[in-house]
C-alpha cells in the first residue's frame, strides 16, 4: 500500500463518511457528510463509475487513436459526453483525451453525488472534485522536494465545485514528460484541471523553468490557478493560497 493509499485510511474524522470505490484502473477514495450516507451508496457509485467507463471504452473501441494520442483529438462521430469533455480539456491545454480521464471519472462521480448531499470530496489517483461547506486543507506530496508533505492548498467554503489535479514527473505512475516533483492546477472543471496540470508539468525541466509554466497555466482559458513545485523552490498564481500542514486537519492528499 502506498502513501497515497495509507493517507486514505487516516483522512475524514468526524465530518465525513468515506469509502473507496475501484473498478479497473479507477481507485476512487470519496467523502460524504455522514448524514448523507446509506449503505447502498457504495453500490450506487460503483454502478456508475461502470457506466462511465464502459461508455468510455466502447468509444476507444471504435476510435483506438483517442487513447493513444498525446496531442489534441477531434472527436469523430457520435461520442460519450465523457469523450467529449476529455477531449474539450485536452485541446484546450494542447496534450492528448487521456490526460484529463482521471479528473473526468472523479467528477461524473461528484456531481452526482452532489444531487444527495452538499458537499462532497472524490479522489481519484491525485485528481480531486471538491465542494466543501467547511474548510478544507489539501496536502501536496512532491517527491523528494523538502517542501513534500510540508504545505496544503487551502480551500476557504463557496469556492467549489471545484477540480484540483496534481501532475509529477518524479512520483507516480502517471506519464510526464517534464521533472516537477508537483504540478497543482485549480479549475471549476476537474477535467480540465487534470489536463492542465499534464501540461503545465510537462514544461518543467528545472527550477529554472517553473515561471514558464506559470506563463502556461495563465494562458489556459477556464484554469483558476497553479503551484508548480521544483526541488526546494516553488512558485504560485491565481486563486491559489498556501499554509503549512497539520497532519490532523488535512483531508487529502495530492
Amino acid at each position: 500500500m502506498n502513501a497515497r493509499r495509507l493517507y486514505r485510511h487516516a483522512a475524514g474524522g468526524r465530518r465525513f463518511k468515506t469509502f473507496s470505490v475501484k473498478v479497473k484502473e479507477s481507485d476512487l477514495w470519496i467523502a460524504v457528510p455522514r448524514k448523507s450516507f446509506s449503505e447502498a451508496l457504495p453500490g450506487q457509485v460503483e454502478q456508475l463509475l461502470w457506466q462511465a467507463r464502459r461508455q468510455l471504452e466502447l468509444y476507444i473501441a471504435a476510435h483506438p487513436q483517442f487513447a493513444l494520442t498525446m496531442e489534441p483529438y477531434l472527436v469523430h462521430g457520435p461520442a460519450p459526453p465523457i469523450a467529449v469533455e476529455m477531449a474539450r480539456a485536452g485541446n484546450t491545454c494542447g496534450v492528448g483525451p487521456m490526460a484529463a480521464v482521471a479528473g473526468a471519472l472523479a467528477e461524473i462521480v461528484g456531481r452526482w453525488l452532489l444531487q444527495h448531499c452538499d458537499e462532497v470530496i472524490v479522489e481519484n489517483g491525485g485528481d480531486i472534485f471538491l465542494k466543501a461547506v467547511e474548510a478544507v486543507k489539501v496536502a501536496i506530496l512532491a517527491g523528494k522536494s523538502p517542501l513534500s508533505g510540508k504545505i496544503a492548498l487551502l480551500v476557504e467554503p463557496g469556492e467549489g465545485p471545484l477540480g484540483i489535479s496534481t501532475s509529477s514527473g518524479t512520483v507516480g505512475h502517471s506519464y510526464s514528460m517534464g521533472r516537477a516533483d508537483a504540478a497543482v492546477v485549480l479549475s471549476p472543471s476537474a477535467a480540465l484541471a487534470d489536463a492542465a496540470a499534464t501540461a503545465v508539468g510537462n514544461a518543467v525541466q528545472g527550477p529554472a523553468d517553473l515561471e514558464k509554466a506559470l506563463d502556461l497555466a495563465r494562458s489556459l482559458e477556464g484554469v483558476t490557478g497553479a503551484a508548480v513545485i521544483c526541488g526546494e523552490k516553488m512558485a504560485l498564481w491565481g486563486q491559489v493560497r498556501i499554509g503549512p500542514l497539520e497532519a490532523s486537519s488535512a483531508k487529502l492528499l495530492l
